[in-house]
Order: C-alpha cells, then sequence, then structure tokens
C-alpha cells in the first residue's frame, strides 16, 4: 500500500493478445526529525503496472502530478538489455487505485465555462452519469430583423436542443 505522486503521465500499450497495460511512477515521501531536532526528508521512486480494466481506468484518470493511492504486489523482473547486460526491475503490479485529490481544473470531465463556446461537438466536454455539475442556461441575444421593434432586444434561453452533446 502506497500514497504518492504520480512521476510522469501513465503510458497506456496492449499486449499482442489484446490486454491492456499501463505504466507510470509515483514518487513517494517520508519525513522525521532527527534526535538533534534537524528536519529531514526522503523520496523514493516506484514503478507502478496495472492490467486490465484498472490500466484502461489509470490511463483515463491519471496525469503527472496526481495524489494516489495504491494497493498491490511487488514483482521482479528479469531480462537481458539491447547491449547484452541482464537487467533487473522490481514493480508494483497494482489490484486498486484509488485517485486522492481534485480534478484539475480544464480536464476532460469538468464543467465548461458559461461562456465557452463549442462549435462542434467533438470539441465539447464528456457529460457522465456522476457529473453532478450543471452549467446553468446562458441568455442568447436574437438578432433583430428590420421589421421588428428596434428598441427591444428579444432574449431567448438556451433550450435541450441547443446543447451540442
Amino acid at each position: 500500500m502506497l500514497i504518492g505522486n504520480l512521476t510522469r503521465d501513465p503510458e497506456m500499450r496492449y499486449t499482442p493478445q489484446g490486454t491492456a497495460v499501463c505504466t507510470f511512477g509515483i514518487a513517494t515521501n517520508r519525513s522525521w526529525v532527527t534526535d538533534s531536532g534537524d528536519k529531514k526528508e526522503e523520496t523514493e521512486f516506484h514503478r507502478i503496472v496495472a492490467w486490465n480494466k484498472l490500466a484502461e481506468l489509470c490511463s483515463q484518470l491519471l496525469y503527472k502530478g496526481r495524489r494516489i493511492y495504491v494497493e498491490g504486489r511487488l514483482q521482479t523482473r528479469q531480462w537481458t538489455g539491447q547491449d547484452g547486460q541482464p537487467r533487473t526491475a522490481t514493480e508494483i503490479v497494482i489490484e486498486d487505485m484509488l485517485v486522492l485529490d481534485a480534478r484539475r481544473q480544464g480536464e476532460e470531465m469538468a464543467a465548461p465555462a458559461p461562456d465557452q463556446d463549442y462549435p462542434d461537438a467533438q470539441n465539447a466536454p464528456a457529460a457522465t452519469a456522476d457529473d453532478q455539475t450543471a452549467t446553468p442556461a446562458k441568455p442568447v441575444k436574437k438578432k433583430k430583423d428590420d421589421n421588428e421593434n428596434k428598441e427591444k432586444d428579444e432574449v431567448k434561453t438556451d433550450v435541450a436542443e441547443d446543447i451540442p452533446f
């Protein structure tokens, strides 16, 4: 069980059989006070590997700097490098992951700013069932015709048909 911050964005790959695998790194910090009263801090870096559905979730939700909790097992791999030298890597193969911080502003799942424009559906943010933040409808001024009263502006409220997603 570890709590730390991502040191890089997750890297998603697929095995030849089509199994998803996501790798990323996290840094864990430990601080303590010595007997003489000096404050010390130590940082450890860990390689993390996620498989299948968890790999896909990690690739979608995580980014560099995000604070997460992971739970898993240690795995040591050995192979021969391109230079012919034997290599060893110890990784944490995770079975569970929790995001501990809030979403950053402008992230894909965040609600759009009230005056943000999305001319086509491809650029609109994704909406999910668990998204509780709804953007209120913004009044839109209707253009005046020559026949209309030029002293009054008609105001129309956005309706469901105007939403691009």
